[in-house]
């Protein structure tokens, strides 16, 4: 059975790009649907699915009332648009019928379609070919946490010329190439997967984890806290991919508290907790708030100590009172948990830049961040206190074995 590629077009705007780009799909071997989210006016020519049928999905039934939505209120239109093209994809997914997803377009395209793409499985081809790619303040709302792959084609996609199709073809090549070798998005491990929350300022204590992890017959998966990859972590912790957590970077909790470049939402430990998976929290990250680039964080903070790694990471000291208040959020977050979790005070500090002559160094403020949260955690959450610097492989050794330890008693229960 031929795989199929589904390409998102609005044919209004556009017409003989889409008849190439499917064309050329089907010429290397794979079938291609083509569906038209039209708003605009009358397309060139009819899609496989065509805007009425993506219209009345949406709950509008008359493609003439999108029309005039466009012209007077066109984010209802936009999002009737995108609510019928995404129930039609997901039909088309549950009955086996596609296997990626290709945008091609600017501004509208791209939001419409990587909409469509948000709610694909983790792991199914997904890939916007988009003049808006390379623009910084749009590429992160289009991709979010999600693992879809942006293409800048440079160049407008209006008509074809020599450039935009050298672009739909290198994306044509891209896509296919995907969904030939994807192996397919439903996954059986044979092993416990766990998550580990990692940055450069703990990789000393992280990456020897990570053996430690496989030692002991799990397969680790670290997630990089910079905002993204720790939020991306507690969507899949949702999903299920994940049995257990290492939080050995926890810093997102501050981020989101302080308004940091890092912040990464309002489910960091408590996705773990609502799901009900073992989780072990260290405090990497919530000793510093990330402002680089930030010139209003810059002058709030700019008589606090500053570690300046480049232009763009400039890391400033929390202190005791913020500490305090990160401390309240994460007791709360676990104690709604019922699975097991515990907590690791590393009494020498808690990153690279958290040590002994070092810019952030601060084992007061780190004293009253762990007094606050020993006090407001359920009696049943233990904390640990241990006699190291985090940032180092025995930091890393003593989360697993903790970490093995809870999973372990927590299997016991559940049999």
């Amino acid at each position: 059975m031929k795989k199929t590629v589904l390409i998102i077009a609005n044919l209004d705007t556009r017409g003989a790009e889409f008849k190439f780009v499917k064309e050329l799909i089907q010429s290397q071997g794979l079938n291609a649907i083509l569906l038209d989210f039209s708003m605009e006016q009358e397309p060139f020519f009819m899609g496989d699915i065509t805007c009425e049928e993506v219209a009345k999905a949406g709950g509008i039934d008359d493609i003439q009332k999108i029309r005039r939505l466009y012209r007077t209120e066109r984010q209802k239109a936009t999002d009737n648009q995108i609510a019928g093209a995404t129930k039609i994809a997901n039909n088309l997914l549950d009955d086996g019928k596609i296997h990626g997803i290709l945008g091609v377009g600017g501004g509208t395209s791209s939001l419409v379609s990587t909409s469509i793409m948000k709610s694909m499985p983790f792991g199914m081809p997904k890939l916007m070919a988009s003049s808006m790619a390379g623009h910084p303040k749009y590429v992160g709302k289009y991709v979010g946490t999600k693992d879809i792959t942006m293409l800048n084609t440079v160049v407008d996609v209006v008509e074809i010329n020599p450039i935009l199709k050298t672009q739909l073809v290198n994306a044509v090549g891209a896509i296919c190439g995907m969904v030939d070798l994807s192996p397919g998005w439903e996954v059986d491990f044979e092993q416990p997967v766990i998550a580990l929350t990692s940055f450069g300022f703990a990789e000393r204590a992280v990456e020897p984890s990570i053996h430690y992890l496989r030692d002991k017959k799990y397969i680790p998966v670290p997630c990089h806290a910079q905002g993204r990859g720790d939020r991306a972590m507690d969507e899949l912790i949702r999903e299920g991919w994940f049995q257990g957590v290492i939080d050995f970077v926890s810093r997102g909790v501050g981020e989101q508290l302080l308004d940091g470049n890092c912040a990464a939402g309002d489910d960091r430990i408590i996705a773990a907790s609502e799901v009900g998976i073992p989780q072990v929290i260290a405090p990497s990250g919530l000793d510093m708030i990330s402002v680089g680039g930030r010139q209003d964080l810059l002058e709030k903070y700019k008589d606090r100590p500053q570690a300046i790694i480049d232009k763009l990471r400039i890391e400033v000291r929390t202190n005791a009172d913020e500490l305090k208040e990160m401390a309240a959020i994460i007791a709360r977050r676990l104690n709604i948990s019922e699975a097991p979790c515990a907590i690791l005070n590393p009494l020498k500090g808690w990153s690279s830049l958290d040590e002994v002559g070092h810019a952030l160094f601060d084992p007061v403020a780190d004293a009253a961040f762990m007094e606050e949260l020993k006090f407001l955690l359920n009696p049943n959450i233990p904390v640990k206190d241990v006699n190291l610097h985090l940032n180092t492989p025995e930091f890393g050794k003593e989360a697993v074995n903790v970490f093995h330890q809870l999973f372990q008693e927590w299997n016991q229960t559940k049999m």
